[in-house]
């Protein structure tokens, strides 16, 4: 099966030169080369670092000569790399010699790629290279030799092919980081954009995890393998880019409108038949191809026309249909036909390989007439075999088994016990099998001569056809490309106009201007699993109100406001329609958090630090642009403390006036308030989540409004939480412990008690003495 999980890996080749970047990265999933022209990296290597953390390369090779940044940055990689998310990638040096400019260039030009057409001169392949490599970028240039160096010493994906077969390299991409969005491990982890549960399959506990409820969980509606994974990067790299961004939101519109209903189930339909295409070429190139993957190849090409028929009968001025329509070329006819007239499908299937449908080779036509006129003629064979045969013979048949050839096979008589006795004169004996006497006479080696070994030369001639067949499909493997890449933009664009028509979403409106205005916002997640979501709006101006001081008690939704704010500003910086109203977004260039505590031993810091390093990078990274979203800081120390530290974060920001982010705090630090620590100014406003004390009872209205609380109600809030635990039958643990003096006070006062008893007097009764002394004590010590 085309589908079947193949392991994906990424090996990486990086050089860093003079300010310079160069990355390129070979993936074994789809089989391609992706590269990133030259791009200038300060020596914090900030952007090498993203790069690292979206690829995810096991192996990292660079040049053993190497400035001192690099060199220690990969060093803290490897050392850190273990603790976090992305695992432990492999340092690979190879001389400095092997990512020469001339050596590297002569290594791209001298390869031989399925992709390329084998009528090409050498000054073809040179233009035609140049055309999708960008030689004037000559530090990328020699990582990217460096890479096919490594891949060739390596052999990765052809460990155990014989060593003419070469890596396959199917394509050649460029990637590029321009216009993203900053935002680290933890903010992805807090607003819950991915999240991976253990499966429940016991059959899939080797490759471990599956989505759990998270944002790229409910978004994902793609109908293809290659639309989740883009789906997945579109959420790795949301972008500042308002063109491209309203590209996406033009189709998702058009998918929305009433009238487009069919034209939305057709394109999906055609989605379901794309297969997994790299996976299929990649085997043709070493070989490989199975009964179906032609199959699924065929499915593809034909299910690729039809969408490419029904985008040119869509809208021109929305860019995707017209590119598809354009990219989408005849060579896909080419490769449906070439397919549908040469595969035997039928055939193909019931042998379980390749074979070949009439008149498309006379040769093996006439040898397969000649494979199914074989019975009647071996049957007239064998009669005439048997007129010459001793009368004590009762019957005989010719056979024909692929390679050995037609044998003439005789019944054993009971006479016939040792080998001597198999001995017929003009007959050489073969084998015998199953009673059955099998002989070579003159006939069947006359046959053997005429006809010849028919099975396995119409198998051998089918072989060589089927490989033609490849060269000619990987010689348009660039089309194959095409479809793979855009149906995949088409498939998630289809899963978001899905989700955003189930869910009442809106399209977000972009603006240069610094702030976001939205109405009736909601929570992606949250809203899906509680029975009612009250809506909240979100007003942040340019100049007022970019501060934002968020009150309230436990449990009345101040975190989930927070994230709401976090998730909305994400889902429009995807290209997809957001939960609200409407939602009028501006220019973001990244997004810090500080809400949720990732303890981790490993890292060998407390939790409060961790919180103060969170902090720490908003400070220090946020700009005008920014969205800062801070939940409860500095209640990991002592409140003095705590109360200091975010006064003082509160006005470093409040002292850029309108250069601070956009910053939204939610806390329980009444005294910030109280003690007036902040100054008076327009941009800060004081919100709080809206409740009712009624008697005893508290009523939370999930409505945030302006104001501050200045009650904690914690009581309260203790009194729901206990409740809770004995409706869910859960154990109240005790928070009234006695100290430990207090302990070995009453620990000390038994054993005082103990020793002035008379244990002579007969009048002492001991068991009362345990029942009011001793255990009532015990039950309290312990």
């Amino acid at each position: 099966d085309p589908e079947d999980h193949e392991c994906s890996e990424t090996h990486m080749s990086v050089l860093w030169y003079a300010g310079q970047l160069a990355i390129t990265y070979y993936d074994t999933e789809d089989c391609s080369v992706y590269f990133m022209p030259d791009i200038p990296d300060n020596e914090d290597l900030k952007l090498l670092h993203k790069v690292i953390g979206e690829v995810n390369p096991q192996c990292i090779v660079t040049s053993a000569k190497q400035d001192q940044n690099i060199a220690k940055f990969l060093t803290n990689l490897t050392a850190t790399a273990g603790d976090k998310d992305i695992g432990k990638p492999e340092i690979v040096l190879f001389p400095n010699i092997d990512f020469g400019l001339d050596v590297s260039k002569q290594r791209i030009l001298s390869r031989q790629f399925p992709f390329i057409p084998s009528h090409m001169t050498a000054t073809e392949k040179i233009l035609y290279l140049s055309s999708i490599i960008p030689f004037e970028s000559p530090l990328m240039i020699r990582a990217l030799g460096g890479l096919l160096k490594f891949l060739d010493r390596r052999r990765v994906g052809v460990e155990l092919e014989e060593s003419t077969i070469a890596v396959p390299i199917l394509a050649f991409k460029k990637f590029v980081l321009s216009d993203i969005v900053n935002m680290d491990q933890d903010t992805y982890c807090v607003l819950q954009i991915f999240k991976s549960d253990i499966h429940p399959s016991v059959y899939k506990l080797s490759s471990g995890l599956k989505e759990g409820f998270s944002l790229y969980g409910i978004l994902n509606r793609c109908r293809c393998k290659w639309g989740e994974k883009l789906l997945r990067l579109w959420l790795t790299r949301p972008t500042r880019n308002l063109t491209e961004l309203n590209k996406r939101l033009d189709v998702i519109h058009f998918f929305l409108l009433a009238q487009n209903h069919e034209t939305v189930l057709t394109l999906q339909g055609c989605l379901k038949n794309i297969k997994n295409v790299p996976l299929i070429l990649k085997r043709m190139t070493m070989s490989h191809t199975k009964v179906s993957d032609w199959q699924a190849l065929y499915k593809t090409v034909y299910s690729a026309v039809c969408l490419r028929d029904t985008c040119r009968s869509l809208p021109n001025t929305i860019e995707l249909f017209q590119t598809i329509s354009r990219v989408f070329t005849d060579d896909l006819h080419y490769i449906a036909s070439l397919i549908s007239k040469v595969v035997d499908f039928e055939g193909s299937i019931s042998e379980n390989r390749f074979t070949v449908r009439p008149n498309v080779d006379p040769t093996i036509d006439e040898k397969k007439r000649k494979l199914m006129g074989l019975s009647d003629f071996l049957t007239e064979v064998a009669r005439k075999e048997l007129e010459t045969l001793d009368n004590h013979i009762p019957s005989c048949c010719v056979i024909y088994i692929p390679l050995i050839g037609f044998l003439l096979s005789i019944p054993r008589l009971p006479t016939m016990v040792e080998k001597s006795d198999f001995e017929i004169e003009g007959l050489d004996f073969m084998f015998l099998s199953e009673d059955k006497l099998h002989y070579r006479s003159a006939r069947t080696k006359e046959l053997d001569s005429l006809l010849g070994d028919l099975h396995c030369e119409i198998r051998d001639q089918e072989t060589l056809i089927m490989h033609q067949l490849q060269t000619k499909i990987l010689e348009k493997s660039e089309v194959l490309n095409s479809v793979i890449e855009y149906t995949a933009h088409l498939d998630v664009l289809l899963a978001l106009s899905v989700m955003a028509r189930e869910n009442a979403y809106c399209r977000p409106r972009f603006t240069h201007r610094h702030g976001f205005h939205i109405k009736d916002g909601r929570h992606p997640l949250m809203e899906l699993c509680a029975k009612t979501f009250v809506a909240n709006p979100v007003n942040s101006g340019e100049a007022t109100r970019r501060i934002k001081i968020i009150t309230g008690p436990n449990s009345s939704g101040k975190s989930v406001y927070l994230k709401q704010v976090g998730l909305i500003v994400f889902m429009a910086l995807i290209g997809s329609y957001v939960p609200a109203a409407e939602a009028e977004i501006g220019v973001i260039d990244g997004i810090y958090t500080r809400i949720h505590s990732r303890e981790s031993v490993s890292v060998g810091l407390s939790t409060f630090m961790i919180d103060l390093n969170q902090v720490a990078k908003a400070v220090n990274n946020a700009t005008e642009r920014s969205l800062v979203l801070i939940d409860e800081f500095g209640k990991g120390t002592n409140t003095l403390d705590g109360l200091s530290l975010l006064a003082a974060v509160l006005r470093y920001w409040i002292s850029q006036g309108t250069q601070c982010p956009q910053v939204f705090v939610s806390t329980n630090f009444h005294s910030l308030m109280q003690l007036e620590l902040l100054p008076d100014t327009p941009l800060l406003e004081y919100l709080t989540m809206e409740t009712h004390q009624d008697g005893d009872e508290l009523i939370f209205f999930y409505q945030i409004k302006q104001g501050m609380s200045t009650v904690s109600h914690a009581a309260n809030i203790a009194a729901l939480e206990v409740s809770e635990l004995i409706r869910n039958g859960k154990a109240i643990k005790r928070i009234d412990h006695p100290s430990k003096g207090d302990r070995m006070e009453k620990c000390k006062s038994v054993v005082e008690k103990f020793l002035h008893l008379d244990l002579d007097d007969p009048h002492v009764d001991l068991e009362e003495f345990m029942r009011k002394e001793v255990l009532p004590s015990a039950a309290s010590v312990l």
